[in-house]
Parts: C-alpha cells; structure tokens; sequence
C-alpha cells in the first residue's frame, strides 16, 4: 500500500487504554459507553475493537480502539471529542474516572483482530471468554517464538508507534513495547496460557469482554 507524507507506510493504529475508575463505578461506564460511544466513533473512523472488564481489579476499565492510520486518527478524535455525543455524555463518562492516561499508541506488525458480530445495546451478561494482553518492554523482548508457545493461539502483535502523537489532547504512555493480544474460550485456558508465559512482562492483563466487544474468541 502506498504511504502518505510525514507518517511512512499505512498501517494500523491501535491505542490501548486503560483507565482507573472511581470505586464501584465501572458498571456504570460500561453501560454508559456500550450505549452512546461505540457506533459513535464506529461511524467517524474510531473503530473500537474491544472493550473489556479486568476481574482481578474491579475499578478497571480496558478498551481497544483502532484506525486506518495515523492521519486518519487525527481526523476521527478531532471529529468525535468536539462532536455532539461527547459533549453530551463527557461529564458523566468523566465522572466516573480516576485516571483515564494510561495509553500505548501501537501499529501492528501481524494478525489481525478477528470482531465477531457486535451484540445489540442493552445485551445480557457476557460470554466466558478472556482476552490477554501482554505487554513487554521492546529493548528487553523475549524470543517472540517462545512467547507465541505459551500463549498457545496466534497473537495480534504491535508495537509502539514511530509517530508523535499529534492528538495532544489525549497523551500517551512514552514506553517502547511490544504488545500481544490472544483470545481464549474460557478463563481456565487464559490462566493456563498465563501461567505458562516467563517472568519479565511489563504487564499481563487477563480481561473479561464487555457484552458488546467485537473482539472475543
């Protein structure tokens, strides 16, 4: 594919975002966003991929939101935060967070994110399936083959973006890391895939999809 001026060649932008939420609030985020903010930035570019309760912390919130590239990113934040669904819900979103800065911006280097068909608003309970996020420093990277063996599923890889994040607005972490993403049936095979994984992971998220998530098993 062709690349564009200033950005190199197109690939795709991923941010993954983990926010601290205000004690017993999450549920209430959840609602709140499945409802009015996933077609919302669908529709302007923002595709978000997967959104996800973390069990083990329950003021935790973990969504994946995706782009064609970096020019598009800029159109489609630029588009949604001073759009009409944000300022119509940001005042209630924000009230519910602790600390809403603790982003990767990544491009992928393979896989893709395989999105089942996303459930109506208003949908019951979420399935069993876990998604892990495992997250390494790049200069200290283990052997990539003995990490895709222990996770046992092939990841979605990316790595941290070359690119100044030109959305200033919402910063980013300044970490260099690879980040893979491996989806599983159940809890029990996500610990087991966990447990099999060596020490040294800058991070290890073991999240539960929200009822809406496009990315599942």
């Amino acid at each position: 594919m062709s690349g564009e001026a200033g950005y190199g060649p197109r690939v795709s932008i991923v941010e993954l975002r983990q926010y601290t939420l205000h004690p017993g609030r999450r549920d209430e985020l959840v609602e709140l966003f499945e409802r009015e903010f996933v077609e919302s930035q669908d529709e302007l570019g923002a595709r978000v991929v997967g959104t996800f309760r973390e069990p083990a912390r329950p003021d935790r919130f973990v969504w994946i939101r995706e782009f064609d590239d970096m020019t598009a990113r800029l159109a489609a934040l630029t588009a949604f935060y001073t759009g009409p669904v944000w300022k119509a819900n940001s005042a209630a979103a924000n009230a519910t967070m602790i600390d809403s800065d603790d982003v990767f911006l990544l491009e992928s280097v393979a896989g893709a994110f395989g999105l089942g068909e996303r459930a109506p608003v208003g949908a019951g309970e979420p399935g069993t399936s876990r998604v892990l996020a495992v997250v390494h420093l790049a200069d200290a990277a283990p052997d990539p083959a003995e990490v895709e063996e222990a996770l046992g599923v092939a990841p979605v890889v990316l790595r941290s973006a070359p690119y100044e994040n030109d959305f200033t607005a919402l910063p980013v972490r300044d970490e260099r890391v690879v980040v893979r993403f491996a989806a599983y049936p159940t809890a029990d095979d996500a610990a087991a895939a966990r447990a099999r994984l060596a020490p040294g992971a800058l991070q290890v998220l073991e999240l539960e999809p929200t009822a809406r998530s496009a990315y599942r098993w």
